[in-house]
């Protein structure tokens, strides 16, 4: 069973996130290994879901893994050759680490998520295309992108922590 099967969704790129996550945790409860005779066996299945909805949650992966269902998801850890992309990709980079407020951080999240939609439209046409060596150039892209998205996440954190414990130190 793969893992849009597991969560009884369609074979797509686009899947409802919410039903997604309802299914997950519907699963996890009945397979919770507290509750099974067999531990060692709900054991594996919890990990299986678990392992399914790390796939299916993330947009990059989920692209990755439809290629996979297609025998098309070799070579994905190849690194980029576009300059163009890759030039692009620096001058994000350099934007993050320098981003000193959660203003500046929100202006780029909002630019890679615009680069996110449009590399999703991208991977929609060349999935259906059947034009793998583009599609995989696209999951490589959108990995990238969701990296950024996620250190961006992480500089939100940190940047409001250090708000917080300059109001907290404002105080006394």
């Amino acid at each position: 069973m793969n893992h849009f099967e597991l969560f009884q969704l369609p074979e797509a790129l686009d899947i409802d996130l919410a039903a997604l996550k309802k299914q997950f945790l519907s699963l996890q409860q009945q397979y919770h290994p507290d509750k099974a005779t067999d531990k060692d066996q709900a054991l594996i299945k919890s990990s299986e879901i678990n392992q399914a909805f790390k796939v299916l949650s993330q947009v990059d992966s989920r692209a990755a893994y439809l290629l996979g269902l297609k025998k098309q998801d070799h070579h994905l850890d190849q690194s980029i050759s576009d300059f163009e992309f890759l030039q692009s990709a620096l001058e994000m980079r350099e934007q993050l680490d320098e981003a000193t407020s959660s203003a500046q951080l929100h202006t780029l999240k909002v630019e890679v998520q615009q680069w996110i939609d449009g590399l999703v439209r991208e991977f929609k046409i060349d999935f259906a295309d059947e034009d793998w060596a583009e599609a995989r150039d696209t999951v490589r892209k959108l990995r990238f992108f969701q990296r950024v998205m996620n250190d961006i996440d992480k500089a939100e954190d940190r940047i409001l922590d250090e708000e917080e414990s300059f109001d907290l130190d404002d105080d006394f």
